[in-house]
């Protein structure tokens, strides 16, 4: 007769932290905020071929990490963060206006304020009751509304920054691989590199002094211009 033994697995007293996990879902594709229809002026560079294979579209995704992210919404979500840890709405005005104010593009700016909206809605379903109507009502961008849901979903600041960063590579990244086209494997081959620089990007951006916030990217500003009367395309941006 075999011997039936029973395995016991001393699982020790790991403790899972319930704001990673409200990271998790915060930055999952399946939260209802229709990112995967912004390209933000990818799908203008692909026309104009100035991104065409899988090496000009790391480069292209990269670039806009270590510039336009490191230097305008990571930063200027921290500081939306802290304001909501304090609850200083005025100072998150502020913000979100100099945010938007360094927009490249009408189409843009447009693409933050909806990115927005569309997850102030899904707040209201998914925030405790008791914190939901703590939510901005006014038109906000998705950076500071992100930042509002981070402070009350007690998701720590180095960890939400990171999973904006990631969130908002894995989307460009996913557009690049239908608009080129690339394969699956290429995509992770550029994740793989984008996600080796996040670290570094967010590291650099939470200790920004405010007058070094801002950048120049010339090329984004045409691509998207560009995309507004673009005669056919698959984005909204």
């Amino acid at each position: 007769m075999p011997i039936k033994m029973l395995i016991v697995i001393n699982m020790g007293t790991a403790m899972i932290d319930p704001g990673q996990l409200q990271l998790w879902r915060l930055i999952s594709p399946m939260l209802p905020i229709g990112a995967y229809a912004y390209s933000t002026g990818l799908e203008a560079a692909v026309e104009a071929v100035w991104v065409h294979d899988e090496s000009s579209a790391r480069e292209w995704i990269h670039g806009l990490l270590t510039h336009n992210l490191q230097q305008v919404d990571l930063p200027l979500f921290a500081r939306a963060y802290a304001a909501w840890q304090r609850d200083d709405r005025e100072a998150v005005l502020g913000y979100q206006r100099q945010l938007l104010a360094m927009r490249e593009s009408r189409e843009l700016r447009q693409e933050d304020l909806q990115l927005g909206d569309a997850l102030k809605v899904i707040l209201k379903e998914i925030l405790p009751p008791e914190i939901s109507p703590q939510a901005p009502t006014h038109e906000v961008s998705f950076a500071v509304i992100y930042a509002f849901a981070c402070t009350r979903l007690d998701i720590e600041l180095t960890g939400a920054a990171s999973g904006l960063a990631f969130a908002w590579c894995e989307n460009q990244v996913a557009a690049a691989m239908k608009l080129i086209p690339l394969g699956q494997r290429a995509g992770q081959r550029i994740m793989t590199r984008l996600i080796a620089s996040i670290p570094a990007v967010v590291q650099h951006a939470l200790a920004m002094e405010d007058e070094s916030i801002g950048c120049l990217l010339p090329r984004l500003a045409i691509a998207s211009a560009q995309h507004e009367a673009q005669y056919s395309r698959l984005f909204r941006s």
